[in-house]
């Protein structure tokens, strides 16, 4: 027998169906958000960090999963960030980023640029880097990009970049964040 039940988890709920007879079968999603929201959450990301300035010469950033290698000739790269964040106006009118590929070690930093946008550069785990924008210390890697497209789709943005330097710190181990958490990866699938 099927039966509609509530799920929570993430913020707001969502509708599923569960198979009753099977207490071990997975739920039916069905809606678009809900299977947008759960499906993701089981797709491990790469993690990085985006700082820029804002107008006013803040210091700004942002944790991101969606940073992708566009092309190598040109070196284009691009991150996606909504619109309403608090890192928007900077990003919107500024030319250029920095971009941090973080490791394992750099779990804190990465969990810090995720939660409160005041406390995000309270601390000593930055140094202002090339051109004056935020460089956080201890990266694995980092890329300096000059924004060349925004796009923007619905309350969001496409953002392309196209790296003129970067330099590399000590190798770590991977970092993957996966249904809600910053992990390592386990053993070789």
């Amino acid at each position: 027998m099927l039966e509609r039940a509530e799920c929570r988890g993430l913020p707001g709920s969502w509708n599923v169906k569960m198979d009753q007879s099977n207490p071990e079968h997975e739920p039916h999603i069905v809606d678009d958000l809900s299977a947008f929201k759960l499906a993701f959450r089981r797709l491990a990301a790469g993690v990085s960090v985006v700082t820029a300035r804002d107008p006013d010469g803040r210091p700004v950033g942002f944790t991101a999963t969606s940073l992708a290698s566009l092309a190598a000739v040109p070196p284009l790269a691009t991150f996606n960030m909504a619109r309403v964040s608090s890192a928007w106006r900077a990003i919107e009118q500024t030319d250029h980023v920095i971009i941090h590929i973080l490791g394992a070690r750099n779990r804190d930093v990465a969990a810090k640029m995720a939660a409160d946008h005041d406390e995000r550069f309270v601390g000593d785990h930055w140094a202002p880097g090339p051109l004056g924008l935020p460089l956080l210390n201890d990266v694995p890697a980092w890329m300096l990009g000059r924004i060349v497209g925004r796009y923007p789709v619905h309350h969001n943005a496409v953002i392309v970049v196209q790296i003129e330097d970067g330099g590399l710190g000590e190798p770590d181990e991977a970092m993957l964040y996966h249904e809600r958490e910053f992990l390592r990866p386990g053993d070789p699938a």
